[in-house]
This record gives structure tokens, sequence and C-alpha cells, in this order.
């Protein structure tokens, strides 16, 4: 969600019960604007935060001039001193899908491979030292995957230039009541997948300029998004059952919009269960 807009947008997604005190909110608003004027981003997003054992770790990401670019991710242990991640890799998410159980808090702590799946476990060790996963990079790679994976903005809010950069739609005046409130009037903020599979005939309908991204209409497992109305019926908040923690907010028709993650960066394996 943007900078500017922080304490208004945590009041509006703080139904489900997670949220910021209000003094973590005043040092985050004035370290997001130097964090943008720092590293000359166009804009910064507040991501969210990953909460571990011993500490918790709060995310920011900054934007460039296309937005679909990838995006510059920082954390902080205090809300005031950031540091830059390291862009994520296959081989990182990889090693962080393995993974089991809660962050430790320390971005320095390593995991060794006993505790990850039997499988890889079993690899031959080289030189003879056990492989070993710091949590920073476990840290990135989560990030990763629940962007991809729940990242989602309205459809109409961004659009895709013929020459192909991606740019915020000034046009764009918000979803009516009756659109909000349908999955397939948001779209995962991602690389598409189901959209490439589509046929001539499918696309005919389609505006390449906004509908260039996957709708949630067709997200599996199908029920893995709740659509609730708050605030007296005035904004539309979406909530993710596969990345528990995960909280989309719109008021139709204005151009306020965001998401924001508060949880432990555990993957929910059960929901197909659930449904």
């Amino acid at each position: 969600m943007e900078a500017a807009s922080l304490p208004a947008a945590l009041e509006l997604t703080a139904g489900g019960g997670a949220g910021l005190s209000a003094e973590k909110r005043a040092v985050l608003g004035t370290s997001l604007l130097l964090l943008q004027r720092d590293y000359r981003f166009e804009r910064v997003w507040f991501w969210g935060r990953i909460q571990g054992v011993r500490g918790a770790y709060y995310i920011a990401e900054g934007l460039g001039p296309d937005r679909a670019a990838p995006r510059s991710r920082l954390y902080s242990l205090n809300c005031m001193e950031w540091s830059l991640l390291p862009p994520a890799t296959k081989e990182m998410v990889a090693q962080a899908e393995q993974l089991k159980g809660r962050f430790q808090g320390d971005p320095s702590f390593e995991y060794k491979y006993s505790e990850v799946d039997a499988e890889d476990a079993e690899r031959p060790i080289e030189d003879g030292k056990e492989p070993m996963i710091k949590e920073e990079a476990r840290l990135v790679a989560t990030i990763e995957q629940i962007d991809r994976a729940v990242g989602i903005i309205p459809r109409g809010a961004f659009v895709k230039t013929p020459l192909g950069p991606v740019h915020e739609n000034r046009n764009f005046e918000g979803l009516s009541l009756t659109e909000a409130k349908k999955l397939s009037s948001y779209f995962h903020f991602t690389e598409p997948v189901n959209l490439k599979n589509k046929t001539l005939l499918e696309k005919a309908d389609l505006d390449p300029s906004t509908d260039f991204l996957d709708s949630l209409e067709h997200d599996i497992p199908q029920g893995s998004w709740t659509v609730q109305l708050e605030k007296g019926g005035t904004v539309v908040v979406l909530r993710s059952l596969l990345w528990l923690g995960l909280t989309f907010y719109h008021i139709p028709m204005t151009k306020q919009y965001g998401y924001v993650y508060f949880g432990t960066g555990e993957k929910n394996l059960d929901l197909p269960f659930m449904l």
C-alpha cells in the first residue's frame, strides 16, 4: 500500500485483527519518505510485516517508472533502518518452499539442510560441508512467493503501453460497487500464466491495454479468497486463505486501494482440506 496514505489504509485493513501501533505508524510514515528520497524511487509501498519468533521484519517495496518491472525490496527490524534485499532467484524460491516452521527474526540465522525436506537432505554434500540457507534468502523468496500468488490490483488501475512498459492509469476512478464485489475485477500483479493459454476467441473481448494480467476468478483452489463489505458497506475487502494475513482493500468509485501482509510467512497447506 502507498506510503503516503499508510495511516488511513491500515485502518481500512484492520478488520483482520492485525496492524501496527500508533508509534510504528508514525515512524514508518517518516522513514518510508526518506527511503523514497535516498533510493530515488518513484513510489514506495509498505508491503507488510513477517513476524518471527524473536523479532519481526517490516517490508517495503520501491517502484520505478515501469510498474511491472521487478521491484526493489527492503526490510527493517525497527522501522527506521532499511536494508536492501537481493533479487529473488528460482533456487532461492525452491529452497524456501522446502523449509517448514516459523521465521526466527534474525537475517543471519542459518537453516541446515537437516531442517529441509528429506529428499533434499539425501543430496550429496560437496566438500564435506553441509549446505546452509540464510534466513535473509528465505525472506526474499517468501516475499516473492506471496507477491506472485496474492499480490493484486483492481482491473483498470494500470495500463500497458504499446511499447511494453506498464504505468498507472490516470483515468482510473475506481470500480463500481457491483464490479468491486466480483473476483474477476481483480488481477494478479505479476507475469500472467492463464492469459497465455486463452484462445483467440476468448481474448477477443479483452482490452490489451488493461486486461494483460490473470484475474482471480480462476485461482486454484477455488474458494481461496473471501470478499466482504466493511465500514458500513463502503469498503470492499479481499482476504487470502492461502496466505493467511494478506488483506486487500478498495473503496469503490475512488482510486484508493492496496494490500498489506501481516503474518508468519507460512503458506496454508491445509486449505484444500478446509474448503
